[in-house]
């Protein structure tokens, strides 16, 4: 019978210590096999926390399932801060541009409730909202309004 370990780790740079190590230990499992699966399907994620889901059996055997980072996690990623406004309404700590957004939001895609790319970005924007970042160098909830007005449409077209 299948068991499961769900864990965050860094992408690409997961090791057998904490926290796989203590959890993959008393498995059947090859503990550098899996850690080298996990930065392999990983990597592209550069040190951000991912969550990676290990499904292994009684013979050794084991499935990697890689999820999207947290959005916030993209979005600090992208912007290249570590923490977000104390005061988001009124400090900001970053800027994106409405390419990075959409990035953001392709990444996120199929994890999130939205059904194309451009409402995807609405949740993307209001990530940013909470965490004081601006886009295209104006408040979040006026880039929401003017995204949702149809302005932006011209990113969107396949």
């Amino acid at each position: 019978m299948a068991e499961t370990i769900e864990t965050l780790v860094p992408g690409g740079q997961a090791n057998p210590g904490p926290p796989l190590g203590p959890e993959l230990g008393p498995t059947p499992v090859d503990v550098q096999a899996v850690v080298q699966a996990i930065n392999d399907e990983t990597a592209a994620f550069d040190g951000t926390e991912v969550p990676v889901t290990i499904t292994y059996e009684e013979d050794g055997s084991f499935e990697i399932e890689v999820g999207v980072p947290p959005t916030a996690a993209l979005i600090k990623d992208e912007a290249g801060f570590e923490t977000g406004s104390g005061t988001p309404q009124s400090e900001f700590v970053a800027d994106l541009s409405i390419d990075q957004v959409k990035q953001i939001a392709e990444q996120k895609l199929p994890d999130l409730l939205a059904y194309d790319v451009k409402n995807a970005c609405k949740e993307v924007v209001g990530t940013c909202t909470s965490l004081g970042v601006t886009i295209e160098g104006e408040n979040p909830r006026e880039f929401k309004e003017r995204l949702e007005a149809g302005e932006f449409d011209d990113h969107f077209e396949d």
